[in-house]
């Protein structure tokens, strides 16, 4: 490898490491000069911290997972009650009340006629519900919206990361053995 490859090598780890909290795995090229460091007193101490950093990404991976699923639940119901908030707006200066049907529990509905409004309350979660207006249930509706495709793609981010560098350690060890 060149020299000018190695720096921009260390220039994308250094990159890559300040972009996420998940700590990069060390690629082990030469098993004799890594086993001479001062750290790896045995082969047995060496595969036992490589199989430990090994479940942390395989934790780490879970949990991103876990986010990665909620999220995508999350922003469904974002989007839904964008619209909802953008057809009240749309209505508010008609007087004819608005019928429709909400979902009382697993599928139970009962109908309703929704005079014209210019409040909306929003079930922030925590068992917190807030009375907005109309344009500030929108603007925080798009705010939130916003902030879920952004943690989305980081979350995307870090799967690819932890990926990575679990199949980096994953050559480690088998190179090892």
């Amino acid at each position: 490898m060149a020299t000018g490859d190695s720096k921009a090598e260390s220039a994308d780890k250094s990159e890559l490491k300040a972009n996420s909290s998940i700590p990069l795995a060390e690629f082990v090229e030469d098993v004799d000069s890594f086993m001479k460091r001062e750290e790896n007193e045995s082969a047995e101490n060496v595969l036992v911290r490589l199989d430990e950093q090994h479940r942390k990404y395989k934790f780490m991976e879970y949990n991103i997972l876990t986010k990665k699923s909620r999220l995508k639940q999350q922003i469904p119901d974002i989007k839904t009650s964008l619209d909802i908030v953008k057809h009240l707006q749309s209505r508010k200066e008609s007087t004819d009340p608005m019928e429709t049907q909400f979902l009382l529990s697993d599928q139970v509905y009962a109908k309703a006629k929704i005079p014209p409004t210019n409040k909306v309350c929003l079930w922030l979660g925590a068992n917190v519900m807030l009375e907005y207006t109309l344009d500030d249930a929108n603007e925080l509706l798009d705010t939130n919206l916003d902030a879920a495709n952004k943690s989305l793609a980081q979350v995307e981010e870090d799967l690819c990361l932890i990926r990575d560098q679990t199949t980096t350690l994953e050559v480690s060890i088998l190179y090892k053995l």
